[in-house]
């Protein structure tokens, strides 16, 4: 375990909402030439997919690291999107089931929280925001760990996510998808 004092403290203070200081990819450049090799190379683990099977499900956790802050965070992801996927799918009264846990139970009522908002873009906000809490719950008050250095980089994969976000192209794509389910119904 590592001290990155110098690393973090040349860091921007990171608030969800606000403009990306930098981008993920030139801060992995940044942290791999001032972490040690092992540690470094987890940042490769330091994504927003909890690592799913080849089948697109997430049955199964994801691959252990060395990191507490990496597997708790993709661990709380995996609970979410399948919590999300079950609710989804009893929502649209389809056949199948799927096995969600309802541990980390802050994951599972997010994803209940989340499919209760009208709006696809307040909804994904409101989960990334959540992700976002998660993070820094499991980031725990060293700040110059290594588990810091990786919270910063999801929390600039989030902040890029945000970015992203187009509202009048997403709620194209919505009604477009919208209307092919109800195509599907019928």
């Amino acid at each position: 375990m590592g001290a990155y004092y110098y690393l973090a403290a040349q860091l921007p203070y990171l608030i969800y909402g606000q403009p990306l200081p930098m981008s993920p990819a030139a801060f992995k450049d940044l942290a791999f030439g001032a972490m040690n090799s092992k540690e470094a190379a987890l940042l490769d683990f330091c994504t927003l997919d909890p690592a799913p099977l080849p089948d697109g499900n997430y049955a199964e956790p994801a691959r252990k690291t060395p990191s507490s802050l990496i597997n708790r965070f993709k661990e709380w992801e995996r609970v979410l999107r399948l919590n999300l996927a079950r609710s989804r799918l009893q929502k649209l009264k389809r056949e199948g089931s799927i096995d969600a846990p309802d541990y980390p139970m802050d994951a599972a009522a997010v994803a209940k929280t989340a499919l209760a908002i009208d709006s696809p873009l307040e909804a994904e906000i409101f989960l990334d925001k959540a992700r976002w809490d998660a993070i820094e719950s499991f980031q725990g008050i060293n700040s110059f760990s290594e588990n810091a250095i990786y919270a910063y980089l999801l929390k600039l994969l989030l902040m890029e996510r945000r970015m992203a976000f187009n509202t009048e192209e997403g709620f194209n794509e919505y009604k477009a998808l919208y209307n092919a389910i109800l195509g599907e119904a019928k």
